[in-house]
Formats: structure tokens, C-alpha cells, sequence
């Protein structure tokens, strides 16, 4: 699926992130030159992590992965809406009652769910 063109408020928002991200990162404290050393010596021996080249151009994702990033930024996020959404209720059930459904392991609020259910449709058939 092709997504439209980030928007300049979209864009915009992103260069917010990255400065803020940048100020975070420039108030951290400067290792010590024994430290920086180890870090360095550590990063250089990485055989899947080599050193960039000194002509390296380093780009934010956006402007290299546009589309990419649009979806990401528009993807909607939680679970999809449902027709028939559940409504949260607060109900008092004898201990034996909540024993006999937590004994069948995870799964047990709904199969007192379909449980209930079983009964209204078997009493709305009587009617």
C-alpha cells in the first residue's frame, strides 16, 4: 500500500523529536579518556559493527525511508474496533464459582463469558 507524502506538520514533528533527542544527549556527561578508550577499543573490535568511513553522510530515516515512516507514523495502534465492543461491569461470584472457571487456566473470564451467554440465548429461545 502506498502512503501519501509525509505532511509538514508530520516533518516537522520529527525534527522536534530529533532536536530534543540531540539536547538529551548533549547534557549527558562526557566519559573520562580511560573510559572512552575501552568504549572505543570495545566498538572497534566488533566485527558486525565497523567504524564509519569519514566520508559517511548520515541521513534521518525519514528523508531516506519516506513511505516507511508515514506508515509507521499513521499506523493506528491497539487492538481494531469491534462491532460489538465488551463493557467492563463489576460482578460478585461465589468462590467455587470462580475456583470451577480459573481451574481451566488462562481463558477463564471468557468462558464465564460464554457461559452467560449460553443462558440468555437458551432463555430468550423459551420466550
Amino acid at each position: 500500500m502506498k502512503y501519501p507524502p509525509l505532511t509538514d506538520a508530520e516533518v516537522a514533528d520529527i525534527e522536534r523529536g530529533i532536536a530534543a533527542a540531540a539536547k538529551r544527549v548533549r547534557s549527558l556527561p562526557e566519559p573520562d579518556p580511560e573510559e572512552d578508550a575501552r568504549l572505543t577499543a570495545a566498538a572497534e573490535a566488533d566485527p558486525d559493527n565497523p567504524p564509519l568511513r569519514a566520508d559517511a553522510v548520515l541521513r534521518p530515516l525519514y528523508q531516506v525511508m519516506p513511505e516507511f515512516v508515514a506508515k509507521m507514523m499513521r499506523q493506528k495502534r491497539g487492538r481494531p474496533p469491534v462491532e460489538t465492543p465488551k463493557k467492563q461491569v463489576t460482578l460478585r461470584l461465589d468462590q467455587d464459582v470462580i475456583e470451577h472457571f480459573k481451574a481451566g487456566g488462562p481463558g477463564w473470564q471468557t468462558r464465564i463469558n460464554d457461559a452467560l451467554k449460553g443462558v440468555a440465548k437458551k432463555k430468550a429461545t423459551r420466550r
